[in-house]
């Protein structure tokens, strides 16, 4: 019975997701109509709309609503398949209308869903703009997590419904704004799109078109990076727009607010500014940033590395990657691998590809917390070297008390992260002719969901299948916060 009620739950709420998904794929099949791109990209969206209404109809065929029964472990497996799911069915427009083969399109579906933002397309410059649309539209949904969404709009369930918020892992652990799931969904995505709206109409002050402005608005609130041209945010220096400068101030301003903890904002917005001020997390989030770009500032201005640049450019370049690392969206005014970046500063921004931003945020990586809990438990292991055996000393933050089974947990996490990185990175160094230090690079950037790796984006286009989908499984368990994919 167990079972039956297992199965039951999950195919009802996957049959529920294939069709919200059928239902958002028209956005672009309208936008395709509108540019006239022709029959071949009209039906792309087409057909995924309606494989997406099959798909939903099948599933639902067998299940009864009366028999829902949801624990951590059902919703844990639902999350996984409902990510699984919708980046097949996502996948499906770049097979139909770019050609692509079913290995490139799922890796780069599960990419923009996950908000990792790993692409193996190139020339997108030439790419009709529905398609870039609905990848930047697949982050946009992945930002704050495709269950999330599914809750807003679906159910104003109670009672065990909790179960499927909790199972996105890193906002689990979260204080909630409100009692209520579905007022606390509410509260985030109003936030969350909130921000794109603002952001979308700054950027068109400053001069880009509105679909620019939107896409980049999309992909940079959820710490996403997709970009509709080549060289990401650096084209629109290249293509002369008269205010790229602060364009990319303002883009650094919405990833930095993407990478913070939504729950913060939140309390920014109902006038708690102390609780924000004094959040050891968000304090540590500023604290590296500051740091990380005075150092490789420094760097650069003593190594003599970009010496016929202003002492603002290079300012703006480095902060602007850094930003762009750190809250993992993987956006770029400056190629990580050039000559402009001393090795020191390329070692330092694989760092931060295992760090990532804070907990609640739409940002990947390992998040700064856990990393501010391990780091208080090693002082405190320390400590008790010259301390009385029978002393006492809790981990905390925030004057709160981490309880030794969320310690255990995070201890886990981060051994299996690594795991994950060590084995990715040693499956790329035996199926590719790339170095220690291109493969690692590459699986610390899928697990951590954050986009730049130290090798070419053609060269990732060309790697093997087998390379292809490790990377999709690491981008899976990094955003899912490997739990959900293990079970």
């Amino acid at each position: 019975m167990y079972r039956y009620k297992k199965y039951n739950t999950i195919f009802y709420y996957l049959s529920s997701l294939s069709l919200i998904l059928g239902i958002i794929i028209i956005i672009p099949l309208i936008l395709s109509f509108y540019l006239n791109e022709g029959n071949q990209i009209y039906r792309s969206f087409y057909y995924t709309s309606l494989i997406s209404f099959f798909a939903s109809i099948l599933m639902r065929l067998p299940t009864n609503k009366d028999k829902i029964y949801i624990d951590l472990t059902t919703a844990m497996l639902l999350c996984s398949l409902g990510w699984i799911i919708v980046s097949l069915l996502g996948s499906i427009p770049f097979i139909i209308a770019l050609n692509k083969s079913f290995i490139d399109a799922f890796f780069e579906a599960v990419s923009g869903f996950t908000t990792t933002g790993i692409t193996v397309f190139v020339n997108l410059d030439t790419m009709p703009k529905s398609i870039l649309f609905w990848r930047s539209l697949m982050q946009l949904l992945g930002g704050l997590g495709i269950l999330t969404f599914f809750l807003l709009i679906s159910t104003r369930s109670k009672g065990q419904i909790w179960q499927l918020f909790s199972a996105e892992s890193h906002k689990i652990n979260v204080s909630r704004p409100v009692p209520n799931i579905f007022k606390t969904v509410k509260i985030l995505w109003s936030i969350y799109l909130g921000f794109i709206f603002l952001e979308t109409l700054i950027l068109m002050a400053l001069g880009l078109s509105a679909f620019d402005a939107l896409t980049h608005s999309f992909t940079s609130l959820s710490t996403g990076g997709f970009s509709a041209y080549n060289e990401s945010i650096g084209s629109f220096a290249q293509l002369g727009f008269q205010n790229y400068i602060l364009i990319e101030y303002v883009i650094i301003i919405f990833m930095f607010l993407g990478g913070v903890n939504f729950l913060l904002h939140f309390r920014l917005f109902t006038g708690n500014y102390r609780e924000v001020i004094n959040n050891t997390e968000f304090k540590t989030f500023v604290k590296i940033i500051f740091y990380s770009t005075s150092i490789i500032t420094g760097l650069i201005i003593i190594l003599n590395t970009a010496a016929e640049i202003s002492a603002e450019e290079i300012f703006r370049k480095v902060l602007f990657q850094v930003v762009s690392i750190i809250t993992t969206t993987g956006f770029g005014t400056q190629n990580i691998n050039s000559e402009f970046f001393p090795a020191a500063s390329r070692q330092i921004f694989l760092v931060f590809m295992l760090i990532g931003g804070c907990v609640g945020s739409t940002a990947g990586g390992f998040k700064i917390m856990r990393i501010n809990i391990l780091s208080r438990l090693f002082k405190g292991e320390v400590k008790k070297i010259y301390l009385p055996e029978r002393a006492v000393l809790p981990v905390t933050i925030d004057k709160k008390i981490i309880s030794s089974k969320e310690i255990n947990k995070v201890s886990g996490i981060f051994l299996i992260w690594l795991i994950f990185i060590l084995i990715g990175g040693l499956i790329t160094s035996i199926f590719s002719d790339l170095n220690g230090w291109q493969a690692y690079s590459g699986m610390f950037s899928a697990v951590g969901n954050i986009g730049p790796f130290f090798f070419s984006v053609p060269k990732m286009a060309s790697l093997s299948p087998v390379i292809k989908f490790t990377y999709i499984i690491g981008m899976l368990a990094g955003r899912l916060e490997i739990f959900p994919i293990i079970i």
